[in-house]
Order: C-alpha cells, then structure tokens, then sequence
C-alpha cells in the first residue's frame, strides 16, 4: 500500500500540531495553503466519553471541507509500549486501538506513538542482557494488534524517539515488526535534548539512521537542556543540518511544527525558512 504520510521530493511544507483552540490562531494559515495538521486534544488520560464526542464532532464540522493532511498524537501518559505486565498491556492495547478509531473517524493518516527506548536501557544493555531481546518482545506483543487494525484503516503509526539515546533502537523495533504502516517519527528538540544532557548523536544524526522508514518530524527548537517546544529558529538546533538531511531523502517524511506557546509566530518563522530555502 502506498504510505499516505510520504510526499514526492520537493521543498518541503511545514505543518503544525493543533488543539481545537489552535485554529482561533493559526486557522487562516493553516487552510490558506491546506497545511498539515496534527490532532493532539486526544492524548489526555480519563477524557470523558461525552467529551471525547462533542470534540470528534467540533473537528468534523471544522475541517468539513479541508483538503489537507490529518494526524493525531497518540495517548501516551501513564504508559509505556514495552510493560512486561500483562494487565497493563491489556490497557495499553485498548488506548492505542480507541486512538485509531478517533483516527478513522476523522481521516487522521498517521498516529504518533512514543518510543520506550530510554539512555538507561542504552547504558545497560549488556549489564542486564535480558532487558532488551524483552522490551522487543513486550513491544511486539503490544504492537501487533494495533499495527494489524492500522493497516486495515490505512493509518501509518510513527514511532517517536522521546528519551532515546542511540536513535537505531527504534528502527530495529519497527523492522522487527516489519509492516507499511509502522514507521519512524525524529522529534528535533527530544533529539537535540538527550545530545545535550546524555551525550547523544546529534539531531541530523536522528534523521539520517531513520533513513527511509522516516514518516514524520516534530520541528520544535530547544536549549539542549529541557523540552521547550520553542518556536522553530528561537533555539540551538541547528536547522540548516536537519533540513539538509532531510533533502537527502528520496521521499519527504511529514513535517509538523509542534510548539505549545507563541504560535502566532510560527507563520513567520515558516516565512524565515522559505526566505532561506529550506522549507515553506
């Protein structure tokens, strides 16, 4: 099947994640040029069913007649996709299912998934030898239901690097697993942060050994110190490497600008980046 996060060669067009409230702000921008948009009011725990509803239907209406790309952000706290508890994975399983169902109703092509990968396992993957061949196999177990009912809506999973150290550990787990609809996802300021704090390659790097399984990126500056989710250009990534190596690519992954304050001004650090070239 074709991969619908991908898109031919060419300068790429930034996107942006978004709650509903988003739209009061960036809404004619976003449908002027029918950017993509990535869902995130979904990831919050203990959400009512009467309100998951209402805000399925307000999306509905909102983007009625938007040609666009969808996405959403998966659920993600309190959980992890590699727990060896059995009950747990249960829940796990079942989060991740409703959120592809969110998904099929509104179009949404790719779901983003945290990694579980974290600079511990990396430090004692040979102390312990039997973390990893474990979280692997917790992972798969966990996955395998959730990419199958991925595959049957046409919904790509990507899998998020969050505390990830050495960025191989992701793609090993997504080629274990081995479907279309379970690629990467490289979070710049995630990438930028562990390099700072725990020594990791730096962002391109993330990039570069995603290589072809790259669907999706989180454009989001930082300090190298903590996850700021800056506006793209207000901190230290170095965005000439990243855009590079994402030129590289025989295929485009999704680009989403991800930043949680200031987006008022992400239209004009977009403009900033055409101005350079590199995006638009």
């Amino acid at each position: 099947m074709k991969d619908p996060t991908m898109q031919e060669k060419s300068l790429p067009r930034l996107g942006v994640a978004v709650n509903i409230h988003a739209f009061d702000v960036l809404g004619e921008w976003i449908f002027d040029h029918d950017r993509a948009v990535e869902i995130q009011d979904f990831t919050k725990p203990n959400m009512p069913g009467d309100d998951r509803t209402t805000l399925i239907e307000r999306y509905r209406d909102l983007l009625g007649s938007y040609n666009g790309e969808i996405g959403m952000h998966g659920p993600f706290i309190g959980f992890d996709i590699s727990t060896s508890d059995t009950e747990i994975q249960a829940i796990v399983k079942k989060r991740l299912l409703q959120s592809l169902e969110t998904a099929e109703t509104l179009r949404a092509t790719h779901l983003v998934i945290h990694s579980p990968f974290t600079q511990w396992h990396t430090q004692n993957s040979w102390n312990f030898e039997w973390i990893r061949p474990q979280m692997f196999k917790d992972a798969i177990e966990i996955l395998t239901p959730v990419v199958k009912r991925a595959e049957e809506i046409g919904c790509i999973l990507v899998l998020e690097n969050i505390n990830d150290v050495d960025p191989s550990d992701r793609r090993l787990l997504a080629e274990a697993i081995a479907s279309p609809c379970l690629k990467l996802s490289v979070d710049t300021g995630h990438a930028l942060l562990v390099q700072g704090s725990n020594g990791a390659p730096p962002v391109d790097y993330f990039l570069k050994d995603a290589g072809d399984m790259l669907a999706h990126v989180h454009l989001q500056d930082a300090d190298g110190y903590a996850d700021r989710h800056w506006v793209p250009g207000e901190g230290n990534v170095n965005w000439t490497s990243v855009f590079d190596a994402i030129a590289e690519m025989d295929k485009q992954p999704r680009l989403i600008v991800e930043v949680f304050r200031n987006l008022h001004r992400i239209p004009a650090a977009a403009a900033a980046f055409e101005k350079r070239g590199l995006a638009c």
